[in-house]
């Protein structure tokens, strides 16, 4: 009985200490290579795998912002927190960070690539996509 009651305790505590969590992570999509909020959208997307405390992920970050804001109602630009986002993480077979992976506008993978990568080189991605 006691076991019993320890254990009920432990869920119970386990369960408290993460229900405020559920919310930082992205609803799933049927696709679970995208979040839910993207996965739908008819733009091509970039995903950027990386870890906020990666220092290649952190010089990515003013790079991928700046591409947001110029390919914007034309690209998806998405920076994935593998910590906080596994499932997209394993669903998309990241071996390594930074990752970014490019999809058209039917989700299918046209490019990836492992490491940092400049602002140009990803244009020069957009550019062959069709991207405008």
């Amino acid at each position: 009985m006691k076991k019993l009651i320890i254990l009920f305790l432990t869920l119970l505590i386990f369960t408290l200490l993460a229900y405020p969590y559920r919310g930082a992570f992205s609803e799933p999509s049927a696709d679970p290579r995208f979040p839910k909020e993207i996965a739908e959208s008819p733009l091509p997307k970039l995903l950027d795998f990386g870890r906020g405390k990666c220092i290649p992920c952190k010089a990515m970050a003013p790079i991928l912002k700046e591409l947001s804001e110029e390919y914007k109602d034309r690209v998806i630009v998405r920076v994935i927190e593998i910590d906080r986002e596994t499932g997209l993480t394993t669903a998309n077979r990241i071996r390594l960070i930074p990752t970014q992976i490019f999809f058209d506008a039917k989700n299918q993978e046209v490019y990836r690539h492992e490491g940092f990568m400049y602002k140009e080189a990803i244009k020069k991605v957009f550019d062959k996509m069709g991207v405008k």
